[in-house]
């Protein structure tokens, strides 16, 4: 029995033992395996590094990309210092995130890599715009010279479709304005023909035209900017011309403006000419205001002289009065003169602007606020017919540009037209002024490109932008405008009949003037507030 005993108790043991073998062993196997797991394979280990340099790569695209933007934003030269270095700080920062994501990341850290392309491809397409913005103030500032179209007319039924077809023509010529341009296109036609025009020359403008009706020249030469004048003294004359020939004459101006600071108190030229041609072009000017700024006091001026104000031209008329419109088919320069002759200031830079510009202006910065004082319809001659309310109307480009035309169907026709291009000129300082300017600036500057023409230098341009972004004050804006009455007067452009004219009421003059001086020696007015 004891030895049967020891037996079963060895044969447990045993049993026992081989339990304990067995279970050592699948410890040790699984340990093995879990050992295994834990190291990589030699294809995970290659995939790993597969991984890691293209997130590496695509964090030196990022590193070029960020550095590209923040190139373009130096020179854009728009952003204060303390916003630079913000912006640069927070794109550093996300390209160190990026960057220790693709050494310290145990998985493949496809997040990191997603975030990267995201920021690589904003950063590309930022960087593409702000330089292609640097380009365009460039090509919009500086200006220094002016454009004069000078053509040949025939009536509208003439066979001829060319200057060739007009070789054996009679052109009515006149030198008494600028009388240079044509002596210079009557020289360039006869190069281009090989042999000599004939020419019967005229007093003036007027008889001139009147010789192309009457039959008695078959062609007219004249200076382009003229045509307007043409289109009041007789009816339907664009309807009843075409033109066949341009010689285009480009002339210098001296840039008086250059080194104008605006941390002072300026002056700026608003021009809007009633065309969608050439910027550049010599040619009536039908909107004429003058804005007077103070950064140190934000007291902006907004003065607007009607277009057939009654007023000599400096160094043109020769004493002769003439429609202020007029002036601009001498130069944009020649109208400053005049408006400073009249107001007795000094104008220091112009900025031009025609149709197409006021419209994408006002689209970029998502339609403008304008107040009417009137509730009106606007007629077919503005552009487009739609009703205007009486106070805060929200106008897109169009209708921004219809409102500003409008002269039959408001009180004071072509004065309120004035106050009303005014009010939609105030509308888009407002917007300027406000943080819509950093959405709209790509979209503004886009637009004027090739529809804005300005003496005010890159320089100066980025260093008032920079100044609002700086302090984002409130700015008080007062409108003021030159009144008179109307009348019908010889005027020095047009001596063919008496056209009508405004006689300047020298009391709304004078008004205009001390409000002008009060503005330069700090004073604020009673006007609007921006927000």
């Amino acid at each position: 029995m004891q030895h049967n005993g020891k037996k079963k108790v060895r044969r447990r043991t045993d049993s026992a033992s081989g339990r304990r073998t067995e279970t050592s062993s699948r410890k040790h196997g699984y340990a093995q395996k879990k050992r295994r797991a834990a190291e990589p394979s030699h294809k995970e280990e290659k995939d790993n590094n597969v991984s890691r340099n293209v997130g590496l790569a695509l964090a030196g695209i990022q590193l070029v990309a960020t550095i590209a933007f923040m190139v373009g934003l130096f020179m854009l030269n728009m952003l204060p210092n303390m916003y630079l270095v913000a912006i640069g700080i927070l794109l550093f920062l996300f390209w160190g995130i990026i960057l220790a994501s693709q050494f310290f990341s145990k998985k493949n850290a496809i997040t990191g890599k997603v975030i990267s392309v995201i920021i690589s491809i904003i950063m590309a397409i930022g960087a593409y715009f702000l330089f292609k913005t640097s380009g365009t103030i460039s090509d919009i500032t500086g200006g220094d010279y002016k454009l004069d179209n000078v053509v040949v007319a025939v009536m509208a039924d003439d066979p001829a479709e060319t200057i060739n077809d007009a070789a054996d023509y009679t052109f009515g010529v006149q030198y008494q304005m600028n009388g240079d341009q044509i002596t210079e296109t009557v020289n360039a036609i006869n190069q281009e023909l090989g042999s000599q025009i004939t020419t019967e020359e005229y007093d003036g403008l007027a008889e001139q035209a009147q010789a192309l009706h009457d039959g008695e020249v078959d062609a007219i030469i004249y200076n382009e900017g003229y045509t307007g004048i043409l289109e009041e003294a007789f009816e339907g004359y664009s309807e009843n011309t075409k033109i066949i020939y341009t010689h285009s004459i480009k002339s210098e101006m001296e840039n008086q403006a250059k080194d104008v600071s605006v941390d002072d108190t300026f002056s700026v030229y608003i021009s809007g000419i009633d065309v969608f041609g050439a910027i550049e072009t010599n040619s009536r000017s039908d909107v004429n205001i003058i804005a007077i700024v103070n950064p140190t006091s934000h007291q902006i001026l907004l003065v607007t002289t009607p277009r057939d104000y009654y007023v000599e031209i400096p160094g043109v008329s020769g004493g002769q009065k003439d429609k202020l419109t007029h002036a601009g088919i001498y130069g944009v320069d020649t109208s400053m003169a005049t408006l400073e002759e009249l107001y007795d200031t000094e104008l220091d830079f112009y900025a031009r602007v025609n149709f197409t510009s006021l419209i994408e202006i006002v689209d970029a910065l998502g339609g403008v606020d304008v107040e009417s004082e009137y509730a009106f319809t606007t007629s077919y001659e503005s552009g487009m017919v739609m009703n205007v309310s009486q106070g805060t109307n929200h106008f897109d480009g169009k209708e921004a540009l219809a409102f500003s035309r409008e002269r039959l169907n408001v009180p004071g026709g072509d004065n309120q037209r004035g106050k009303d291009q005014q009010a939609v000129i105030t509308g888009i300082i407002k917007k300027v002024v406000s943080p819509a300017i950093l959405t709209g600036a790509n979209g503004i500057l886009n637009s004027v490109s090739g529809n804005v023409d300005t003496n005010m230098s890159e320089s100066q341009i980025q260093e008032l932008i920079k100044t609002q972004l700086s302090d984002s004050a409130s700015w008080n804006i007062t409108s003021m405008a030159a009144e008179g009455t109307g009348d019908n007067q010889y005027c020095y452009s047009y001596s063919g009949a008496p056209l009508y004219v405004m006689q300047p009421d020298q009391a709304s003059v004078d008004a205009i003037k001390d409000a002008i001086d009060a503005v330069e020696n700090g004073e604020t007015l009673e006007g609007t507030v921006t927000e």
